[in-house]
Parts: structure tokens; C-alpha cells; sequence
């Protein structure tokens, strides 16, 4: 620490204090250390970092080892390999030569968040690129899309540095060529002017904002309306210490500045949506829906878990969180507790776990009990007691019968629905708890792709690394989305909110500190920071400040016709994001207004339409889940077997004396059943042919073995006048119909089933060689089938009359069966 001044003699005796000889000495001893306290300090900074560099050699080691052997290329690796290529001067010129033929345009999207090693490769691949004329008619081209003031990627190693330095050595590469056209895009076709112009106003470089230029943009859709609104401030709420001991010091209290911000944006959506709020759009405007609307936040903090909160828990349709860890979820935890216990039963802590978790929902006092004095595991004093907890036990059992064959996600599956695990939790954790158990049940279906789906398995797969899913959501779900501006780049929006506005306290910064062309350094202590760190720490946090007002840029123009501007906490801050836009609403005299949160301001340009005109009337907010749904499945009745029409019983036939002297009879009923099925498959076909050419057809039905009586057969019905009107109605053939006969379900095909208006007919074709003169004399076994068709179709068209009928084809006659007839038939099979 620096010195102060030595007491001299005359002081000391003024105070009364004794004066030594050695003070001098002292004093000048004094003065020689704190000369060299920037040495010392130099000194101890350089030797963390000789510390640092030692460890990254061994470390940076053994990573590239591992990564070699698993066969493995990280990012970094593709761009300094791909720079290896264009640099090696044993291969580098043929690398150049090949790619000069084959390149004859360049075009760098994004720019402005280009890395410095990926300007590298650019400017390699451009050095033979420069130098001559490409094949190409009107030479070749560079074509460098970029902007400064959206460059918010430095965490990935965009530096805005190496774009000014590339902008500068092209035009130098070009300046004896056709030189470099350097071009401003100030026209925005996504904004509206209200929008543009607060835009306009916060970065107004008359006031200190310098984005990397002058800011400053056309609306291309100048006469849209638009609003900025600035919402008051919530203050900040005061830190109280948890009211039990046994509270999370973590969790928010329940008026906590963040929750307050959160339910009051919630509310407002809820309102916006009820009240059927109109916004004004590029092609028209129309009605508001969840998925015109987005939160951005700065940072996933607790105002980002307490948005997705509160926004369920006013019934909003919200797409959960951009990123989730599936770690860090506490049904997850219950879950995966419950499947270690599965694994392993002895393992007492996941089982108690499992026990306390919604999952079950024992107290504190009966987990004690049971676990207190116990002999052995807690899984077998559990089992020990089976009068004391049988729902526990009933379920904790079934699940371990079944965790030996069955996969993870099956597993979860039953958990979750058939023991009510589902509903159970998220009634503990709240609605947002739902987005872990989904993202679970998909991790385990992916799991299963990729690796034998065992139990074991898929919990050290969960534990070997940090699960997190990156979800993809779009408005075209119609859920509000909740995400960084970071995650929102490239995105847009009628309606972005943009509450998370407050100052926030200044990150430390890296640990590894980079000097200005220099080595990375182990950063020191703020007092014991040597002058350079200091200075390239300083450097750090200026260009960290320039970022976060270009995150602001970006967050602001993601909105289309209505910007939301909220905070809470800290807005004192004049650099915080909450004063920026207040400075520039202010300066263009922003009209005040009561907002949600108090009064604020609003800068709004054009004719807003009107709420409520294009408005459908308000749906409910829930529709409730009836009472069957949520009660357990009862046990199934056995199953009663089908009835089939030719399976009721009785004769089919009748003697061969009454058979058609004409036609041979089949020597065995095989034969019959043969000859019957090919007979069905003609009449079904050939219809729907035209005469002349039935007899081909019928050749190509049957094939080279086809029997030529069946042909004559088949054709003879069909060119029968007395049927004619029969096979000229529009038709079903083949029909399977089901339908409950006699308290049984009855499945049948009717051979060809004319349904009208008000009359259905069903045709059962009957290849026997022995016809009945008349209704009466048809066997007992046809007339019930036909009366349970009859049964069947009067059930599936019950305001239409049924008639049926059989198609005897050895005689081409149709017989109409009377009703009486078949009813009385199928009684007395029904009966028997």
C-alpha cells in the first residue's frame, strides 16, 4: 500500500510522542518499497501467469490426445485447420492453385461477427482471388454483408477491430482495380417509424451513444402505426432473511420486484389477448395472437423463470424456456431418483428422495418414522410395512417388476400416467414444470436411438455430462416465446416485450485476461493488478459496455409495430437499458400514460385500429377435464368372441336332386369352396367392365389355369336382362361391415350392398349347385346369415329400410328374402 507521511520530530512533539533516530532510515526504507510495489506485483502477476501456461500445455495435451483418439473436431479446430491449408508452404500453393479456378464469387454473411482466425481464412482464400481476372464474364466479385451495430457475438470471438481492419485492407487490395463500393442499407423493411425513431433517438451519437456510426434508418413500411411504450420502473423490494430456517435463501419472495414485473406482464397479455387487441401489420390489420407476441430477456435470470411463471399461470399458451437444463429441473430430479431406486434399491437416498418428492408426497414426520431404528435398507422397512403405506408400496412394486424389461421412456411413461406422476407434480411444482418432464420423456426416446435401452444406461448417460436441449420455436406454434435477444437474433415480432431493462451489476470479467498483442495473462486481484492488466481489463469492460448497447439495438428492432419497454429493480444506472430509452422517448416528448406499473410514457405514430372491431367473441380460457378422464381405468371384461353371419348354424345346402341338371356339381367341398371364391371374385370385378371385353378380363382374373365353366357362369349372370338393373346401380363390393347382434359384435362381408337414400339392399351371391324354388325352401343357415346382414345394416343405417336377397348364379336368379323370414332365422340362432 502506498505511504503516507512520516511524523516528523516537531510533530510528534507536538502530540507528545517520543522521536527516533531511526525514523529517517524507516522512512526511507518505506519509501523504497513502495517504489517497487509495481514491480512486485509485476512480478507476482507474471508468475500465475507462467502457472497458467504451464497447466495449459498439459492440459491443452491431453485434450488434443483425446480428441484424436475419439476422432473428434471442435470448431476452433475446423477454422485453424481450414487455415493450416491456405498457410502450409507444402501446401498451400496447390491449395490456392485449385480453389483459384473454382472460386469466382465471395460472399461473407453476418460480418460483423466474424472472428479474427476466420478473417484469416477470407482474406487467404481472396490473396490468389485478387491477383488476376476470373473466368467469370465481368470478373469476380466480394460481396461482405454486414453490421456494426449488431455485432453482439463477442463471447464467440467476433471483433469489431478485425472488420475495420478487413473493410480497410480490401479497399487497399482494390483500390488499382474496381475498387471497393462501400454502401449504407438505412431502409428497414420489418419496423415501424414509431418504432424506427425511438430506435433513432436512444442512440442518438449527440449524446454519447456510439454504435460503430451513425444511427439512422428509413421505415420501407412508412405508413404502418406503431408504439413504444416505457413502463415505470418497479422498485426495487428489500431483502428480507428467509422466515424459516429450513426456507431456500434463493427463493424469491412472494413480492418480489421480479415476480411483481412478471404477473404484471402476464396480466397484460392475458388482457390484450381477452380483449381481442387489434395490431396493425404489413399486409392489414388483424386480430392479436399468443404467437405475435415476444419476451426477450437479457440474461436467463429468475425474471426469465418468473415470466414463464407467471405467463402459465394466467392460462397463457407459452413455449417454456429457449434452453433447458435438464439438471437443474426439480421434477427431473424427482424422476430421475425414482429410476436410481429402480437401478439400485438399496440405495436409501434416492428412495427417500423419491418418498418427499410430489411424486408421493410423504412429510418430513413420516419418512422420519420410518427410516428411524430401521434393520437394513429403507426399501425393506418399506416392505416390512405393507398395512402402514400400500399405495406407496403398490407402486414402487410394480414399477420394479417391470424395470427389468421394460425401456426407460416406458418406464417414465407409467410413472407419470398410469400412477398419476404427471398431474401430481406439476400441481406441486406449478404448470412450468412440465416443459423438464417433456424435454425428460424426449431425452429418453433419443437415448433409445442411439444405444441399447437399458436403465443403467440411460442414467449414466444423464450423469456422464449436462444435459441441454436447445428448443426450436417459432411463431407459427401461436405460443409466446420467452428467449434471450441473443437466442432472438435474426427473429421478429408484432408485439416484444422487453421487461429485463434494469441496471445489473458489472460482471468481474474473464479470469484470462489478453493483452493488446500480447499473451494471455491469470488475472490478479483489482489492488494487486499490474498496469497493463488493468488496462486491457478496463479495454474489456468498455467494449462489454458498447456490447450491451448494441444488444439493445438488436432487442429493439425485433419489434414490428409495438415495442414494450418494462424493468425492476435498480434504474439509476444511466447506462442501464431502462434509462437509455427514457433519455430517448423523453427527447422526443413522449406522451405519459398509465401503464400496469405505474405511470410512463408512450411515443406512438399513426392510427392504432380500434380493440375489439375485428374481435371474435372471447373463448374460454379452460376447458375443463371430465371426471372419467382422471379416474383410474377399471380392470377389462374378457373379451366375447366376433359372430360371423356363416358361423350362426344350420344347413347351407340342399340335396343335389334339386340341383341344376345343366352343371356339374363339385365332387367335395373344398372344391365348392374354391370354385365359390373365384365365382365372387368375377362377379365383383367384371362388372364395372365393359361387355365386349368381360371375357379377357375374366381370362386375366382367373389365369392360365382359370376353369372356363366359372367364365360362362359369371358372363351368363351378368348379360341376364332380369339383373340388369341389379349390376347397373352404383355399387359396393366386398363391404366388411361390424355392428353388435345380439349383444355380441357380429363381422361380416356383403358380397355387393346398394345403399340409397332411404333403402339399403345387400346381395349375397350363392354358387350351389342346388337352387330352392322359393324363399321358403332356402336352408335354415342361409336365412339366418342374411337376417344377421339384415341385424348389422339396420344398426349402421337405423332410418333406412334393409332388404336382402340371394344371387343363386347357377340359375341367374335373385330371390328377395322376406323380413319375417331372416328375423325368425337369426332368433332361433340367437336362442340357441
Amino acid at each position: 500500500a502506498k505511504i503516507g507521511a512520516i511524523p516528523t520530530k516537531a510533530t510528534l512533539a507536538a502530540t507528545g510522542g517520543a522521536y527516533s533516530p531511526l525514523a529517517p532510515r524507516f522512512e526511507a526504507l518505506m519509501r523504497r518499497v513502495e517504489a517497487s510495489r509495481s514491480q512486485r506485483i509485476a512480478v507476482e502477476a507474471a508468475d500465475r501467469a507462467f502457472t497458467l501456461h504451464r497447466f495449459a500445455a498439459v492440459f491443452l495435451g491431453h485434450y488434443d490426445q483425446r480428441k484424436a483418439t475419439l476422432g473428434y473436431l471442435d470448431f476452433d479446430d475446423l477454422i485453424q485447420r481450414a487455415g493450416d491449408l491456405l498457410t502450409d508452404p507444402s501446401i498451400a500453393q496447390w491449395v490456392l492453385f485449385r480453389l483459384d479456378g473454382g472460386i469466382d464469387h465471395i460472399l461473407i454473411d453476418e460480418a460483423q461477427d466474424t472472428s479474427p482466425a476466420q478473417w484469416r481464412v477470407i482474406e487467404q482464400l481472396a490473396q490468389e482471388f485478387l491477383a488476376g481476372e476470373g473466368r467469370t464474364p465481368g470478373g469476380r466479385t466480394i460481396f461482405v454483408v454486414g453490421d456494426k451495430k449488431q455485432s453482439i457475438y463477442s463471447f464467440q470471438g467476433a471483433d469489431l477491430r478485425a472488420f475495420d481492419a478487413m473493410r480497410d485492407h480490401f479497399r487497399n487490395r482494390l483500390e488499382t482495380g474496381p475498387g471497393l463500393a462501400l454502401m449504407d442499407l438505412e431502409y428497414s423493411f420489418r419496423s415501424s417509424p414509431a418504432i424506427l425513431r425511438a430506435v433513432d433517438l436512444t442512440f442518438d451519437e449527440r449524446r454519447g451513444r456510439d454504435l460503430g456510426g451513425t444511427v439512422k434508418h428509413l421505415a420501407f413500411h412508412d405508413t404502418m402505426p406503431g408504439r413504444v411504450d416505457l413502463w415505470a420502473p418497479v422498485a426495487k423490494a428489500p431483502t428480507d432473511e428467509p422466515a424459516d430456517w429450513f426456507d431456500p435463501v434463493d427463493t424469491p419472495p412472494p413480492r418480489h420486484h421480479s415476480v411483481v414485473l412478471a404477473e404484471a406482464v402476464a396480466a397484460e397479455i392475458r388482457r390484450m389477448l381477452d380483449a381481442g387487441t387489434i395490431i396493425p401489420r404489413q399486409n392489414g390489420a388483424r386480430v392479436l395472437r399468443a404467437g405475435d407476441i415476444l419476451i426477450l430477456v437479457q440474461r436467463r435470470s429468475d425474471l426469465f423463470h418468473e415470466l414463464i411463471r407467471a405467463c402459465k399461470a394466467a392460462g397463457l399458451p407459452i413455449a417454456g424456456a429457449d434452453r433447458l437444463r435438464l439438471g437443474g429441473e426439480i421434477a427431473v430430479r424427482d424422476l430421475t431418483a425414482l429410476l436410481s431406486f429402480l437401478v439400485t434399491p438399496e440405495d436409501d437416498l434416492s428412495l427417500a428422495t423419491v418418498l418427499r418428492s410430489p411424486l408421493f408426497g410423504w412429510s418430513e414426520d413420516a419418512l422420519f418414522r420410518l427410516a428411524a431404528g430401521r434393520d437394513g435398507y429403507l426399501w425393506a422397512a418399506l416392505r416390512s410395512r405393507p398395512d402402514k403405506h400400500p399405495d406407496t408400496l403398490r407402486v414402487l412394486v410394480d414399477l420394479r417388476d417391470r424395470s427389468e424389461f421394460l425401456r426407460p421412456y416406458e418406464l417414465l411413461d407409467r410413472a407419470l400416467t398410469r400412477h398419476d406422476g404427471r398431474r401430481r407434480l406439476i400441481a406441486r411444482l406449478g404448470a412450468e414444470a412440465e416443459d423438464g418432464i417433456e424435454q425428460l420423456l424426449n431425452e429418453a426416446i433419443r437415448y433409445e436411438r442411439t444405444a441399447v435401452a437399458t436403465l443403467t444406461g440411460f442414467l449414466s448417460w444423464l450423469a456422464t455430462g449436462e444435459v441441454e436441449v436447445k428448443r426450436q420455436i417459432d411463431a407459427a406454434s401461436d405460443q409466446i416465446r420467452v428467449m434471450t435477444v441473443h437466442g432472438a437474433k435474426g427473429l421478429e415480432a408484432p408485439v416484444v416485450f422487453l421487461p429485463d431493462c434494469a441496471g445489473r451489476r458489472s460482471p468481474g470479467g474473464p479470469e484470462i485476461v489478453t493483452l493488446e498483442d500480447g499473451p494471455a495473462l491469470w488475472r490478479t486481484a483489482k489492488d494487486e493488478m499490474p498496469d497493463a492488466m488493468a488496462a486491457a481489463v478496463q479495454a474489456d469492460r468498455q467494449r462489454m459496455a458498447e456490447e450491451s448497447q448494441r444488444l439493445l439495438y438488436v432487442a429493439m428492432t425485433r419489434a414490428e409495430s409495438w415495442l414494450i419497454v418494462a424493468a425492476a429493480g435498480d434504474t439509476t444506472d444511466p447506462d442501464c437499458w431502462h434509462a437509455l430509452v427514457s433519455e430517448g422517448l423523453s427527447a422526443v416528448g413522449g406522451a405519459r400514460c398509465d401503464f400496469p406499473t405505474g405511470e410512463g410514457l408512450r411515443l406512438s405514430q399513426g392510427d392504432w385500429p380500434e380493440t375489439g372491431v375485428l374481435a371474435p367473441a372471447p373463448a374460454d380460457r379452460f376447458t375443463p377435464v371430465p371426471e372419467w378422464a382422471l379416474a383410474p381405468p377399471l380392470p377389462p371384461h374378457p373379451a366375447a368372441g366376433l359372430r360371423t353371419p356363416s358361423g350362426l348354424g344350420g344347413d347351407k345346402t340342399l340335396a343335389d336332386a334339386a340341383a341344376d341338371p345343366d352343371r356339374s356339381a363339385p365332387r367335395d367341398e373344398a372344391e365348392a369352396m374354391r370354385r365359390g371364391k373365384l365365382l365372387h371374385l368375377l362377379l365383383e370385378h367384371l362388372p364395372e367392365v365393359a361387355p365386349a371385353e368381360r371375357p379377357a378380363a375374366a381370362a386375366r382374373l382367373l389365369g392360365p389355369d382359370g376353369d372356363p365353366g366359372l367364365v360362362s357362369e359369371a358372363l351368363r349372370v351378368l348379360a341376364d336382362p332380369a339383373l340388369a338393373d341389379l349390376f347397373a346401380l352404383p355399387a359396393m363390393t366386398e363391404v366388411a361391415i361390424t355392428a353388435p347382434v345380439g349383444g355380441r359384435p357380429l363381422l361380416g362381408v356383403v358380397d355387393r350392398l346398394v345403399v340409397g337414400p332411404d333403402r339399403v339392399i345387400a346381395i349375397d351371391f350363392k354358387s350351389n349347385a342346388a337352387v330352392p324354388p322359393d324363399a321358403e325352401a332356402v336352408p335354415e343357415g342361409l336365412l339366418r346369415q342374411m337376417g344377421a346382414y339384415r341385424a348389422a345394416l339396420g344398426a349402421i343405417y337405423p332410418a333406412r329400410q334393409i332388404d336382402v336377397a340371394l344371387l343363386w348364379t347357377a340359375r341367374s336368379l335373385l330371390m328377395p328374402l322376406p323380413e319375417a323370414l331372416t328375423d325368425a332365422a337369426l332368433a332361433r340362432a340367437l336362442s340357441a
